[in-house]
């Protein structure tokens, strides 16, 4: 119904549903916690789900850890759901209205929103970083948008992004921020790479709450960084506002609706990793050391071979322009991104989706290459990873960096 009252021609609405592909292959990660397990085990028996939302456990253990990092308010103003594309799915249901994105974005935001039957637009991001718009892009977007009819209400960002692994800068996010809420835009800000920054000595993360609390939402997927994605929780923080209330209680009812429930064991594992014992705040940490290490030797062989990618500062994968090696590519009949991605995925022995999914124009040669697999193939490897003091020189790890190198420098 939404189509009908909006021209076909803008180069950024993104409404005519996905290329023929599903999401890409979830990265299992790394192996799961032992102090974790445990929890999870001694759990077991219990077969009831959490409450619609969470229970308390749960919902005091993320208002505490968000009040770690300078976002406070009380456990009343958080909703926990079995994974982020649930929690996203009532978010947008609950605020209404048309949703802008960052180009590049995570790979299930468009879906979500198709879902819902919500215009979505798409954002080109400033050259600095990927994960929100450039201001004044996004400005014009909102213009553009309203001029044919529409509604733009909600702006969703990333400032640890995926797919593009980088940080966006303070400054940057204040003027996004600041751009969003003078239009009158909710803002949600998915931080769920948040605690993979590679080197936060040196990377500034600066959370959207913290400078426009009473607009932004924060939603983050402990599969990120505290939990095995296999034991789907995501959480959500709501600003202290009546209007938010509201919002609040919506998205209940939609997760209700959909028996969007987090199951006990998950719940009360997801609530010890969110307390951060020494044992879960070291994982963190040396997760983040070694995935360092790895990512910077993918970057480099990616730009040997003559692609192009920004330096990766979070998470587990990186984003590269295949772009300048499109002759060689088109020899070997790869010619738009779903066709790179089944080539390097073929290459690589692992996922590489291909730029289409997240919201880039297929004809362009991008990809996104994971580095959590370079760690090694089975648990027993990637735990030899994590405690390795030079873990590049591990057999396993040489090798596979060596392949993921070859398969690049074949295209050069």
């Amino acid at each position: 119904m939404h189509g009908s009252r909006r021209k076909r021609t803008d180069p950024v609405r993104q409404d005519r549903g996905p290329v023929r592909y599903g999401p890409p292959a979830l990265d299992p990660g790394l192996p799961a916690l032992p102090e974790l397990v445990g929890v999870l085990a001694a759990s077991a028996g219990r077969t009831r789900p959490e409450p619609p939302g969470g229970g308390t456990a749960l919902r005091e253990a993320a208002r505490a850890y968000w009040q770690r990092r300078g976002l406070h308010g009380g456990s009343e103003d958080v909703v926990a759901a079995p994974g982020a594309s649930p929690l996203l799915f009532a978010l947008m249901a609950a605020h209404g209205g048309d949703v802008l994105m960052p180009r590049p974005c995570p790979a299930a935001w468009m879906p979500q929103a198709r879902l819902l039957g919500r215009p979505a637009y798409l954002v080109p991001t400033p050259a600095e970083c990927g994960g929100i718009p450039d201001p004044y892009a996004l400005l014009e977007t909102v213009r553009r948008v309203r001029a044919e009819g529409g509604s733009p209400r909600l702006l969703l960002i990333s400032v640890a992004d995926d797919p593009t692994a980088t940080v966006a800068p303070p400054e940057l996010v204040r003027e996004v921020c600041e751009a969003a809420v003078a239009e009158g835009l909710h803002v949600v800000s998915d931080e769920t790479w948040r605690d993979t920054v590679h080197r936060p000595q040196d990377t500034v993360l600066l959370s959207p709450a913290e400078m426009c609390p009473d607009d932004v939402t924060v939603l983050a997927d402990l599969g990120g960084a505290l939990t095995p994605s296999a034991w789907p929780v995501a959480v959500a923080r709501f600003p202290g506002t009546g209007r938010s209330a509201a919002r609040r209680a919506r998205v209940l009812d939609v997760l209700t609706a959909l028996g969007a429930l987090v199951a006990e064991p998950v719940a009360r594992a997801a609530a010890h990793a969110l307390r951060e014992p020494a044992p879960v705040t070291e994982r963190v940490r040396r997760a983040a050391v070694i995935q360092a290490q790895v990512a910077s030797a993918a970057h480099r062989a990616v730009l040997t071979s003559g692609a192009l990618a920004r330096p990766p500062q979070a998470g587990r994968h990186l984003y590269a322009d295949l772009g300048p090696l499109r002759s060689r590519l088109a020899v070997l009949g790869v010619t738009d991104s779903m066709e790179l991605e089944e080539y390097l995925t073929d290459r690589l022995g692992a996922p590489a989706p291909g730029g289409h999914r997240f919201g880039d124009e297929l004809g362009a040669l991008r990809v996104r290459l994971g580095t959590g697999v370079l760690l090694g193939s089975t648990p027993e490897e990637q735990t030899e990873s994590l405690t390795a003091v030079e873990p590049l020189r591990l057999p396993h790890v040489a090798q596979a960096l060596s392949m993921f190198a070859a398969a690049l420098e074949e295209l050069g």
